[in-house]
């Protein structure tokens, strides 16, 4: 760009014609990248670098400016972590062009109504703090901005409306005040301290049933697991009490203060917070991640306190760089490590900190777990010398407190350490507890990207109880020895047919020789569920197609036929689940990827009756999970399919009435509208079909949790036991796990969910889950 900018400067005049059109779109490409990369890394001052760019903006705002002011919008949206290099650069502008300054900030307005509109909340944080800062930088006037802050806080009287709504603008107002409470104080004290104590008022009122179900651990030590809007409410009592001084948010505007005095200011238009409509989506409330104090970085800068102000603007900045950059982690690490006033705080710490409070988020964390684990690597390459030994704290940290850790948050940590690091004496406990599990879990998660004897080498022989078995494939039927089991034969007949390319018909006729152990018991002569059947054909197959996970998949689905008729009763189908656990029980993986390719609903209904251990290990979760992220889909998929039939048919509606057809025309087009509305019909019945199978899906899965769970407190009871045994822990939290998880899909059956299952006769253990997750919305 740099080369043709130099090439159209010396052409003297002889501008060629074949790029006059460009022209205009190459000014509009060079004025983003200006605005866009303002802050970064210079050779001259950040103050020099605004005030230049502000003289290149107003020359260009004659023919420019629409161009611009969409351009700063963005940014202000976009770029939160430079909010205040961007309200400097307004300000200047403003000094320079007051109608400029006006036409912004009504923009400003226009494009923080349509945020709200379209459940943009966190976006809308940004665009309120950035109209905060404006005040500092003598934009807008700071009544204006307090009688914005009373009109959010008025929202706080609203009745029958989600508690969750009246969070969202408390928040706002909160979160802004780092920015301008010191200006705004100044100017509107008594204003002010009304504002806050209403704020106060509601915040001892609402409602916090909610917390328990989002602590990444259960423990308040050593670190207290705060309410995310508790915790900020302390941090701006504490800045109040400093007497609104913070030592850490960059203020360009400072170095321009003698001209930005001078800039008249702009009153902002009146603003009425939107009313709640019941498809709004705010956002849910947190708690929030605490890792590290100043006692844990013993060298270098101290770490602010947890209710110090400063704590909050740095999070809040390090999760705007990675919100911003996340999809190239070479560049978030970057942006992370060069962080404005670094020298002044422990970066490595909070930075490290910040990553696994997003990775550890509940309900899920805002990107891809497996980002977070690249963006530590990259992290380390940059800084090799002290972000490894940070990182390598921390695990241990997380690993030390395993025992209180959300069963959630365990199946994401990510192992970092090799495991000559961790406690040998881990493997004293039982295998049910928290330590040995994790390890043992993520040394089988290990083997999914390596193999068996590369884990047996690289594992320490005092952890050799937890190394993975040897994941290979049992198959009951497979020498001689095997001879007197019954089905042995036609196990050696069935596996012959499949190799000689047997018709599906061959090899049921073969399949239908093998005796039914329940004939004795069965009414029908043998013609229901034979568990035989199923041992012999599933197993032969299975083992013919052990090669790969393409041999199995490929060998599922072209017998998939032969399985249905084996199997048409639930018993069958679970029975089915069964010999795929005993042949796989060595290797997990392949239960999941066997799991994945059989969709029945049933099959959710099989991991209730395993035994604890087996109850408790990850892939079963991950199996259910799939099982109704598939169901899910499958809904959605025929929902879409519906609403894009409607709209064809719409279409189709007002096209024959706009246009005045001839008889024939119309006729035809009336034939269409007919097959539509036939189609429509077919659909409607398949969405409300497969709207039932989805909430039988959940009914089936809470209804095992509550006789599981009520079986076991009746058993502590009685037996005079306490009931938090690992199990139990692992066993609530796995329904906190689904009900956050689905949290979207369970609301549309909130009201079939309490009359059936979670009245008011249940034990309160299991009720307080479903009390805690209504609370999310309320």
């Amino acid at each position: 760009m740099s080369r043709r900018r130099h090439s159209d400067e010396n052409d003297g005049g002889q501008a060629h014609k074949r790029r006059r059109t460009s022209e205009p779109i190459e000014i509009e490409d060079r004025l983003e990248s200006l605005i866009c990369r303002v802050g970064e890394k210079s050779t001259s001052s950040l103050e020099s670098n605004l005030e230049g760019l502000a003289g290149v903006l107003e020359a260009d705002l004659p023919n420019y400016k629409n161009k611009i002011l969409r351009i700063l919008c963005s940014v202000a949206r976009l770029l939160p972590e430079k909010l205040t290099v961007y309200t400097t650069l307004v300000g200047l502008l403003n000094a320079r062009n007051y109608n400029f300054g006006g036409e912004f900030v009504e923009a400003m307005i226009r494009q923080l109504k349509e945020t709200l509109k379209n459940n943009l909340y966190n976006e809308a944080v940004y665009l309120v703090r950035f109209l905060s800062d404006l005040v500092n930088c003598h934009v807008i006037a700071a009544p204006s901005m307090v009688a914005m802050f009373e009109n959010f806080i008025s929202v706080t009287q609203e009745e029958d409306v989600p508690q969750v709504r009246l969070d969202w603008f408390v928040y706002v107002v909160l979160s802004c005040l780092p920015w301008v409470g010191k200006e705004l104080y100044e100017k509107k004290d008594v204003e002010m301290d009304r504002l806050l104590s209403q704020i106060e008022g509601y915040l001892k009122r609402r409602v916090k049933t909610h917390v328990p179900m989002l602590q990444v651990w259960t423990a308040e030590k050593p670190h207290p697991q705060e309410e995310y809007l508790d915790c900020l409410w302390a941090q701006i009592q504490k800045l109040k009490k400093d007497r609104w001084q913070e030592r850490h948010i960059l203020r360009p505007y400072i170095a321009f203060d003698s001209v930005l005095c001078e800039a008249l200011q702009h009153n902002l238009p009146p603003f009425t917070p939107p009313g709640h409509m019941p498809d709004a989506q705010y956002p849910m409330p947190r708690v929030i991640f605490r890792m590290f104090d100043y006692t844990d970085a013993p060298e270098g800068p101290v770490m602010p306190g947890s209710h110090s102000v400063e704590r909050f603007v740095i999070e809040e900045n390090l999760h705007c760089i990675i919100k911003t950059h996340w999809k190239e982690r070479k560049t978030c690490a970057a942006q992370l490590l060069s962080y404005p006033g670094k020298n002044k705080i422990p970066l490595n710490y909070h930075i490290v900190e910040v990553i696994f409070a997003e990775l550890f988020q509940l309900p899920s964390p805002p990107h891809i777990d497996v980002m977070y684990t690249s963006l530590l690597i990259e992290l380390c390459k940059l800084q090799p010398g002290s972000l490894p030994q940070v990182l390598a704290q921390a695990t241990e940290m997380l690993y030390m407190r395993l025992d209180t850790m959300n069963t959630s948050c365990i199946d994401r940590f990510i192992y970092q350490l090799v495991c000559s690091s961790f406690e040998a004496d881990c493997l004293t406990l039982d295998l049910d507890k928290p330590k040995p599990k994790f390890v043992k879990e993520v040394l089988e998660k290990s083997m999914r990207l390596s193999y068996h004897q590369r884990i047996v080498d690289i594992v320490p022989a005092t952890f050799s109880a937890l190394i993975p078995a040897d994941p290979i494939f049992t198959f009951k039927y497979e020498d001689e020895s095997a001879s007197t089991l019954p089905g042995y034969a036609t196990s050696v007949t069935v596996s012959n047919a499949i190799k000689n390319r047997a018709s599906n018909e061959e090899i049921l006729a073969i399949l239908k020789e093998v005796p039914n152990p329940n004939q004795e018991d069965d009414d029908d002569e043998g013609e229901s569920f034979n568990p035989l059947k199923i041992d012999v054909f599933l197993q032969t197959l299975l083992h013919l197609a052990a090669k790969s996970f393409s041999h199995s998949f490929s060998a599922l689905g072209k017998f998939h036929e032969i399985l249905k008729t084996l199997t048409e009763s639930d018993e069958g189908k679970l029975h089915i689940l069964k010999v795929v656990y005993e042949v796989w029980r060595n290797h997990p993986q392949c239960d999941c990827f066997h799991g994945e390719e059989r969709q029945l609903i049933c099959e959710v209904s099989s991991c209730w009756n395993e035994p604890p251990l087996i109850f408790c290990r990850l892939f079963i979760w991950e199996i259910l999970h799939s099982t109704i992220r598939k169901m899910n889909k499958h809904v959605q998929k025929i929902q879409k399919e519906l609403e894009e039939a409607k709209e064809k048919l719409e279409k189709q509606q007002n096209k024959r009435r706009d246009s005045g057809e001839d008889e024939d025309m119309e006729k035809n087009s009336e034939d269409e509208e007919g097959q539509l509305e036939e189609q429509i019909e077919r659909l409607q019945e398949k969405v409300e079909s497969a709207q039932s199978e989805q909430k039988n899906l959940f009914l089936v899965i809470f209804q095992r949790f509550i006789m599981l769970l009520t079986e076991h407190l009746v058993r502590c009871e009685t037996g005079s036991v306490d009931i938090s045994t690992p199990w139990y822990k692992n066993c609530i939290e796995r329904l906190q796990q689904v009900f956050l998880m689905h949290h979207v899909t369970i609301q549309q059956y909130m009201g079939t969910l309490e009359n059936l299952l979670f009245t008011a006769e249940l034990d309160h253990h299991i009720l307080a889950v479903y009390q805690q997750f209504c609370a999310l919305q309320l």
